[in-house]
């Protein structure tokens, strides 16, 4: 079974300096039909005026990942760690027994656009930690790279569950394929641009939830980047 998730369907919230869509149950969203995917809990599409962003603030056992999409997005934690991340990179903190940080847009005049993402960890109480690496665009061009993994494969950032996460960059005839084990989910979200997915025209924002289904088709794309989740059932 293949479900559409389309972007206007998504919980959004407009702070001024904030502007923000949620594609699962978040601060005042609540929708019992989408709370998670397995155990995909966050999608947040944010984008952060100039000047601003989220001060510090808490958070425990839970595997969280950025994507930047346009701009920066200043980060810095309580483990010490003090970055800007943009466009290519993919930053992964796991929160574990607790973590603070912060994330800011420094510049003075353009809106960073990012994606958080959270995924449930099938451990708790871990030690926190932190980690981001660059993915160039000649290595998603045209097929699923793997970013996010359990065990850093193909130079991926690790979580602490059996997720994995996939990038990809597809303009005109290219076309990418992922097949999904028997017992497993997918996640489909096209972050930007416009691609086909086993046949179905989606835009910026649109979504597609897999169960029982062995294969992820993605091509036709204009200007499109998406981002492909396998994921485990949770018990």
């Amino acid at each position: 079974m293949i479900t559409l998730r389309p972007a206007k369907a998504r919980g959004h919230a407009n702070h001024g300096w904030l502007d923000s869509w949620h594609s699962f149950s978040f601060a005042e969203y609540s929708d019992d039909r989408h709370v998670h995917w397995g155990p995909l809990r966050v999608i947040n599409e944010d984008r952060v005026a100039a000047g601003r962003g989220f001060g510090q603030h808490g958070h425990r056992d839970m595997e969280i990942i950025s994507y930047v999409l346009e701009g920066a997005l200043g980060h810095k934690d309580s483990m010490g760690n003090s970055s800007s991340i943009v466009p290519g990179d993919v930053q992964r903190m796991s929160a574990g027994t607790g973590v603070q940080h912060s994330e800011f847009n420094y510049s003075e005049t353009g809106t960073t656009h990012f994606l958080q993402i959270w995924i449930i960890p099938d451990k708790q109480g871990v030690a926190p930690s932190y980690e981001e690496k660059k993915f160039a665009a000649e290595e998603k061009q045209g097929r699923l790279r793997l970013v996010v993994s359990p065990d850093g494969a193909d130079g991926s950032v690790r979580i602490h569950q059996d997720a994995r996460m996939y990038a990809g960059l597809f303009d005109g005839d290219e076309t990418a394929e992922l097949r999904l084990a028997e017992g497993r989910l997918g996640y489909v979200h096209v972050a930007r641009g416009e691609a086909t997915v086993n046949g179905q025209a989606l835009s910026a924002g649109d979504a597609l939830l897999y169960e029982g289904e062995p294969l992820v088709s993605v091509g036709k794309g204009i200007g499109a980047e998406v981002l492909v989740f396998d994921l485990p059932k949770l018990q």
